[in-house]
């Protein structure tokens, strides 16, 4: 996938029906407020409980992408930016840190003995679309989408 697939990629289909944007400090806590968040607003709203499978996606992958932006993509004093959105046919967690080197498009899992490096592999799996896209020299911006049948009132 090259560049401009990803940043075409990356803009919503449509227009948000609910966005909330905040910054959230490069520490574990930040990422950990970040995923809280996240599943917060997607039960409140889409009338989903926090114990669904489509709740537990965002929890999933809005962990994920937090703490890779600390771990990653985080120079000293600088946060990271979450952007939650709710669109017709889903909800869009993006998450923007101060590295633009985005990670490789297909994800793979490095040796069964190491720790760590399987990340990207769960927003793969649990996400519907996900990608990453660079605006400027400074930041980058990963972003995934979980969709769900309907949305509930």
């Amino acid at each position: 996938m090259t560049q401009d697939q990803l940043t075409n990629e990356a803009k919503p289909p449509h227009t948000p029906a609910r966005q909330l944007t905040l910054r959230f400090s490069s520490t574990r806590r930040g990422a950990r407020l970040a995923r809280q968040l996240a599943v917060q607003l997607f039960t409140e709203w889409t009338g989903y409980p926090h114990d669904s499978g489509p709740a537990r996606s965002v929890e999933l992958v809005t962990a994920e992408v937090a703490s890779n932006a600390v771990r990653h993509g985080s120079l000293p004093g600088r946060d990271f930016r979450l952007a939650l959105l709710l669109l017709p046919h889903g909800f869009r967690i993006e998450v923007t840190d101060t590295r633009p080197e985005c990670p490789p498009p297909a994800a793979t899992a490095g040796p069964t003995e190491e720790t760590s490096g399987r990340g990207l592999l769960l927003v793969q799996a649990y996400a519907d679309r996900w990608g990453c896209t660079t605006q400027d020299a400074y930041t980058k911006t990963v972003w995934a989408e979980v969709h769900f049948r309907t949305a509930r009132s």
